[in-house]
This record gives structure tokens, sequence and C-alpha cells, in this order.
């Protein structure tokens, strides 16, 4: 038997920031193990977020960032990694999807560590294609960029 959960996925405030950082933090806990990112060598990483421990019911986050009127990044998406693999991420990202079509516009990029196979994968099952990879001097690993095509997809 499939049991079928209820989602709600709602707007962030101010007041969700501690609980959010939590949530960014402990869902890259295990990438930033497996390729040896710490605050010394990668501050910027989401497994390095700062903020309060988690004390809420919430199991991941996302988030969208409008840089031009044909361009957003979907950034930080976040699931806990006990409740991974339940269809939580998928419907985060496919929230963002739809806030993008919303907004009118044209693609959506993200940018992920080359060497995250599974990850690259999981993306490409919902519709991103592969695009450049690239080296960063401030950063110890290769960034892959990723588009999604709002006008090719129809997810």
């Amino acid at each position: 038997m499939i049991a079928h959960h209820f989602i709600r996925i709602r707007k962030a405030n101010s007041a969700d920031i501690a609980l959010l950082s939590s949530i960014i933090r402990k869902s890259f806990r295990d990438v930033a193990v497996k390729f040896g990112l710490t605050p010394e060598n990668c501050p910027k990483h989401p497994s390095n977020c700062t903020d309060d421990e988690l004390n809420g019911l919430p199991v991941g986050c996302v988030a969208i960032e409008k840089a031009t009127n044909d361009l957003c990044y979907l950034e930080r998406l976040a699931v806990l990694p006990e409740k991974r693999c339940k269809g939580f991420g998928n419907q985060l990202a496919h929230q963002v999807l739809d806030t993008a079509r919303a907004w009118g516009t044209k693609s959506i990029s993200i940018g992920i560590i080359a060497e995250q196979t599974d990850l690259k994968m999981w993306y490409q099952k919902i519709g991103f294609k592969e695009g450049e990879t690239k080296e960063f001097s401030h950063l110890p690993f290769c960034v892959c960029f990723m588009t999604y095509e709002i006008g090719r997809n129809l997810t």
C-alpha cells in the first residue's frame, strides 16, 4: 500500500530564518563531508549556514531569485537526509518551476558541484539540461551549470 502524504508549501517569512538555515545546513552536511567542504575552504556552501537549531516540522526549503525578466535561479533546495526520496524535493523544485512560469520567465538556472552525479541525474529527470562546467578560484570544486527552459518543458 502506498501512503500519500499531505505536503503544504508556503512562503517563508523573517520568523522562519533560523529554522530554514538549520534545514539547509543539515541537508547539505552529507555533501560537505563527501567533498571535504569546511567553513574554512568553502564558507559560502549551504552546509555552513549559520543560525539556531532546527525546532519545527518543516523538512525542506527552496529559494527562487529573479535575475532578469527572462532568467531565474533555483537556489538552496534542501531536504533533510532522512526525508529524501519521498517526493519533497521534487515538489519544491516544481514550486519554483511554477513560480518562474507565472512570472513569465524563460529559463531557470542552477549551479551544482560537478562531481555530484546523483544530483545532476536528479535534476535531469526534472527536465534540467547540463551546460557549462566551470572552475572558480574561491571554490574547492568545479561547478556544473544546468538550465531548465520553460517553453520547452511542460512539467
